[in-house]
Formats: C-alpha cells, sequence, structure tokens
C-alpha cells in the first residue's frame, strides 16, 4: 500500500488503509505501507515503512519525491503494489515498480476537481480541469488496474477523459462494531433523552462544506429548541478556529459540541448515541463516514453528488437535497420533526450498510491481485529471499 501520509495523520484513506491491511493480513497475506513522515513516530503496528520528507505545516502531509533507499528495496520485492494517492505515490510507484513489472493497481479516492476549486479558488475551473485531464488518462493508462469506489467516481474518471479499464469495488468497512455499538450515556454531556442529536463525524476540512451545514443547523435550531448537532473530528488549528467563531457568529454556542479528534474505536458508540448523520459534503468518492452512521442506524441527510448520492437513497436511508441551503434545511427539518420516520430510515440504513461489509470487498480485491500475479511474469525466487533478509535487517 502506497500513500502520501498515514497515522498520525487521520483520514478516511489513512482509516481505509489501516483497515484492509488488517483483513488482508488475516486472510494470511504480508501488507506493507509505505509513506513518509516522522521517522521517529511509533505506533505499534507492523510493516509501516517511513521515508523522511518535508513536513507541510501543520496538515501532517510530507513532501518528498523518492524513498529511503531501504524501502525503495523492499518496494521493489512486492508482489503487487496498491497505489491510494496518483501524484507523489503514483510517480513513485511507476518509477521504483514499472520497470520490474511489479503489478500496479490505483484507487481513486479523491475528487481532485473539487479540491482545487476549494483551495485553489483563483485558479479558473477550466485550468484545473485541464491539468487533471492532461494527467489523470496518461496516469491510469501507466498502471495494471484503476479502481473506483462507486461508480460516480468511475463516471468522474471518464469525464476526465479516462479511457483505462476501471472496476468498481467498494471501500470496505468494519460494520461489525457499529452494529453492535452501545451509546454513550447523554447525561455525561449534558443532553436530555428526548434531545434530537446530529452528528457529523470526520475531519473539519474547507472541502467538507461545514460552514453550510453550521448555517442550515442555526435554522432548525431556531426551529426546534431539543436539537444539538456534534462535530467529531480537527482539522488545521486555523480552520478549526474559523468554525468557532462561526459558530459564536450563528449564536449556536450552547447547541454545537465540538469533540475534536476521538479514538476510532469510540466512534461507534458516539454514533449510536445520535439520531441522525448528517453531511453537506459534494468532494467525497465514497464517504466511509456515511456507510459507518449506516451501521450504527442512523438516517443520513446529505447533498445530491458522487459518493454520497451513490450510498444514501433518497427517502429511504436518508434525504438528500440539492446545494440549497432552503431546501436542504426543510429536509432537514423534516428528518428531525418525523420520529417514525427517522426509525424506518435507521433501520434500512442498517440493513443496507452490509454492501460495504470489509469481508466482502476484501474478497473481491483479492481476486484481483491473484489475477495480476497469474497475468504477470514470473518473479525470479531470489526475491523472496532478498525480501526476508531486508525485514530482518530492518526489525
Amino acid at each position: 500500500m502506497m500513500v502520501d501520509s498515514y497515522k498520525p495523520y487521520i483520514s478516511g484513506i489513512t482509516n481505509f488503509v489501516e483497515l484492509n491491511k488488517k483483513y488482508l493480513e488475516l486472510a494470511g497475506h504480508d501488507v506493507f505501507v509505505f509513506t513518509f513522515g516522522d521517522l521517529s513516530y511509533k505506533d505499534g503496528e507492523a510493516r509501516v515503512m517511513r521515508s523522511p520528507g518535508l513536513p507541510l505545516a501543520d496538515t501532517g502531509f510530507y513532501l518528498s519525491m523518492r524513498y529511503s533507499r531501504q524501502a525503495k528495496h523492499l518496494l521493489q520485492t512486492m508482489d503487487v503494489v496498491h497505489v491510494h494517492h496518483p501524484f507523489l505515490s503514483g510517480r513513485l510507484a511507476l518509477r521504483y515498480c514499472r520497470p520490474l513489472r511489479i503489478p500496479i493497481v490505483f484507487t481513486n479516492h479523491t475528487r481532485y476537481d473539487l479540491y482545487a476549486q476549494a483551495y485553489f479558488p483563483i485558479v479558473p475551473d477550466e485550468m484545473s480541469q485541464g491539468l487533471l485531464q492532461a494527467y489523470m488518462p496518461t496516469f491510469c493508462e501507466a498502471v495494471d488496474l484503476v479502481i473506483a469506489p462507486s461508480n460516480g467516481m468511475e463516471k468522474v474518471l471518464r469525464e476526465l477523459k479516462v479511457e483505462s479499464p476501471i472496476e468498481v469495488v467498494p471501500n470496505g468497512v468494519d460494520l461489525k462494531r457499529f452494529f453492535t455499538a452501545t451509546p454513550l450515556a447523554r447525561a455525561d454531556f449534558g443532553y436530555k433523552d428526548d434531545d434530537i442529536l446530529l452528528v457529523y463525524a470526520g475531519r473539519l476540512a474547507l472541502e467538507k462544506n461545514l460552514p453550510f451545514l453550521l448555517r442550515s443547523f442555526a435554522g432548525v435550531a431556531q426551529a426546534i429548541p431539543n436539537t444539538h448537532l456534534i462535530l467529531i473530528g480537527s482539522g488545521v488549528q486555523q480552520y478549526d478556529e474559523e468554525l468557532k467563531t462561526l459558530i459564536e457568529e450563528l449564536n449556536l454556542t450552547s447547541r454545537v459540541h465540538m469533540t475534536g479528534r476521538i479514538p476510532y474505536d469510540k466512534l461507534p458508540a458516539y454514533l449510536a448515541m445520535c439520531n441522525i448523520f448528517v453531511t453537506a459534503s459534494v468532494t467525497e468518492v465514497h464517504p466511509l463516514s456515511v456507510i459507518e452512521a449506516m451501521g450504527a442506524g442512523l438516517p443520513t441527510m446529505g447533498i445530491h453528488s458522487v459518493g454520497v448520492g451513490d450510498t444514501v437513497v433518497d427517502g429511504v436511508t436518508g434525504f438528500l437535497a440539492t446545494h440549497d441551503l432552503p431546501t436542504f434545511t426543510a429536509k432537514l427539518t423534516r428528518l428531525c420533526l418525523d420520529l417514525n420516520l427517522r426509525a424506518q430510515m435507521g433501520d434500512s440504513a442498517r440493513k443496507a450498510s452490509s454492501t460495504y461489509a470489509i469481508e466482502r470487498t476484501t474478497q473481491a480485491m483479492l481476486k484481483h491481485y491473484q489475477k495480476l500475479v497469474d497475468d504477470s511474469h514470473p518473479r525470479k525466487r531470489w526475491s523472496v529471499r532478498m525480501r526476508g533478509l531486508i525485514e530482518r535487517f530492518l526489525s
């Protein structure tokens, strides 16, 4: 697994890689993570290879154009390489692995077109779209398999002129912990049993459209006095402070609770305590946070878009609205007021989430890995022996 960033940085991709690594290892495979980061960081996870890089402020990302010598040599003994970012990690995969005919898989997890609009608004949309159309088709043609986590993401790649074969494999979720979660005690947070708790879980970042969500909740809070919003997660300090300022400006200080980052194993209990999952993001590719909430039995209020629109069935497992504040707020208000509808949608959401069970998606990916290995040229036996020698040396 090759990623531009890994723990302690928390993101959907980080959680996805960690979880898939675990289940592939349970299936008997050796899985390594190659990334950049602080070489002194220790998290107790085996087979994580960090190479040094230049830290980018407090974003959790490190910039580098190469791996350490040890990491490069170990990478070149792999049977399959799975890339999760197309630019830094993707280019390194092509440089280090393609000459040795090591199969390369690429999963496109991110709406890079929308990220560009969020973080570089001065760049015209036509320019960012043109740059992606110049890069993505060539890169996807150079790898052996392209994975889209949703049908919507496959469509986005086609719009970027990617003509390579694309397989749709959803990102898996370990749903057991969400199915069986025991709710946290509301009283510990000062909530009452009849309060309606809305929850967002994820990074607090510009592309997540959180000001829109807060303004919508301000309308709901004014109409329904016993509604509260819980924001689970964190981001860069400057953006966290901007959100706190907006919460104060909207007079929501007593109605919005920011938990900050919580341990991932605590998330199911938080979700189980709540009534509705809310997100205004339109940049998702395959929203793990939505699927986790579905597993916990929560209906979702979201916006028609790739990812969320592929996951939530409007009127069945939640509500979808256009990117229009009055429309979104009206649908969210209805969901808050109709207890029976919430219960019905929550039950449907829990059942629908089984499609994304990690056990199912792991088996689907293993079939693709095996086919790539079978179709590739035979590897020399010395590479397997060398892998063992390198592992012993590094340990």
